[in-house]
């Protein structure tokens, strides 16, 4: 299974407890439970999953439940997610039956970028059935 590609995949299965924090370069899919605050590339989480803690992610399909905030480029609440917290995003997408309490925020990771027109950071939001 070994590739030369630079991009690598870690699972915690669903009979994984952690407490700490998680620092990964790669994608992560996380099954088991998190005390603690994570960071990585890509995250997918499971139905059964649950995390306390920040969540950051360049992309993020989150499916399970959730205890603080989530900051990532691009997010999808998938219908069996229960987070409680503060979203940040570029792009959101929020299955119908999806349950967030805390604000929603589009980030503008690059607020000191002048030579971008202000209309081009219009925030992205996708209803998905």
């Amino acid at each position: 299974m070994a590739s030369k590609n630079s991009s690598t995949f870690s699972v915690l299965g669903s009979d994984l407890a952690i407490k700490g924090d998680i620092k990964a370069s790669a994608d992560l899919h996380i099954d088991g439970s998190v005390e603690g605050d994570i960071a990585c590339t890509s995250l997918v989480q499971g139905e059964t999953s649950k995390v306390t803690g920040a969540v950051e992610a360049e992309t993020a399909r989150l499916a399970g439940t959730v205890d603080g905030s989530i900051t990532a480029r691009e997010l999808v609440i998938l219908k069996t997610a229960r987070i409680t917290g503060d979203v940040f995003y570029d792009a959101l997408t929020i299955e119908q039956g999806a349950q967030v309490e805390g604000r929603f925020a589009h980030r503008n990771p690059k607020k000191t970028a002048a030579a971008a027109p202000k209309g081009d950071a219009k925030p992205e939001l996708q209803l998905a059935n």
